[in-house]
């Protein structure tokens, strides 16, 4: 498989690695930008796998909560001057106050509204991601919402039991800043663990690491990723020498939910 000059810039956009590390590893897999990607962290040479995931869309995120229900509804464009005026904003709160009185199946009523809206915008307007969090009785639901350019670009609900509601808010925070992938090292595929165990293998034998070490620092590698992508695993955002496990006590992270836009 042959690969470009331009192949090689998004692999280095995506991975953080210089031009030519970028180079080698398309050669080195006949032009496959996935395995590229894998190859250069595995030799340590990608600066953030976190790039891989990201989605460089356009748009807006609208937050509502009403009572003991939130709902998060993310509006997608080409263009951010389409995402910052007041029409596609104010259509994002509609869908998101929708989705919080009748449910997230409930945007589907507003088909022909968007269908216009694409006409009058001149843009390919659809919709992202929706959520609807129901809190049980006795629960807290919380949320917090990133303001960008007079516009929500990040977005987040977050249900607890026995936590105040000052202790949801302040989590639902940390989740809008620390984007946790999960909520406890056991809701972690399996087969996410263990490619992540072989990555971490790879990287280290290229490092030269010792054979006899070798299970043990994977382990505290390994050890190290739940530390970042699992939510009551993660270093507090406000006070970084505790984990949220210890900054919520007693007090249970139900569930949680975000939604971004880039």
């Amino acid at each position: 498989m042959s690969f470009t000059a331009k192949d090689v810039q998004a692999l280095r956009q995506a991975t953080g690695a210089g031009m030519m590390d970028a180079k080698k590893a398309l050669e080195a897999n006949d032009g496959d930008m996935e395995a590229s990607k894998q190859w250069l962290r595995e030799k340590g040479l990608a600066a953030s796998a976190k790039r891989d995931d990201r989605d460089n869309a356009q748009g807006v995120v609208a937050l509502v909560v009403a009572g003991n229900v939130g709902a998060i509804v993310k509006l997608k464009s080409e263009t951010d001057f389409v995402a910052s005026s007041e029409q596609f904003k104010a259509e994002a709160q509609a869908l998101a106050e929708l989705v919080a009185a009748k449910g997230e199946a409930a945007v589907a009523e507003r088909n022909a509204v968007l269908e216009d809206l694409r006409i009058v915008l001149k843009e390919k307007i659809e919709l992202g991601e929706v959520v609807r969090v129901e809190a049980a009785p006795g629960n807290v639901l919380d949320s917090y919402l990133h303001i960008q350019g007079g516009r929500g670009v990040n977005a987040v609900l977050v249900e607890m039991a026995g936590a105040s509601q000052e202790l949801a808010h302040d989590i639902a925070v940390h989740i809008g800043f620390a984007r946790p992938r999960y909520l406890a090292r056991e809701d972690v595929p399996a087969d996410v663990v263990e490619k992540e165990r072989a990555t971490l293998e790879a990287l280290s034998i290229n490092e030269g690491k010792p054979e006899a070490a070798l299970p043990k620092i994977v382990e505290g590698r390994l050890n190290g990723f739940f530390r970042d992508v699992c939510l009551v695993e993660q270093a507090y955002a406000k006070d970084d020498k505790q984990s949220v496990k210890q900054v919520i006590g007693s007090a249970t992270i139900v569930r949680y939910a975000q939604v971004e836009i880039g």
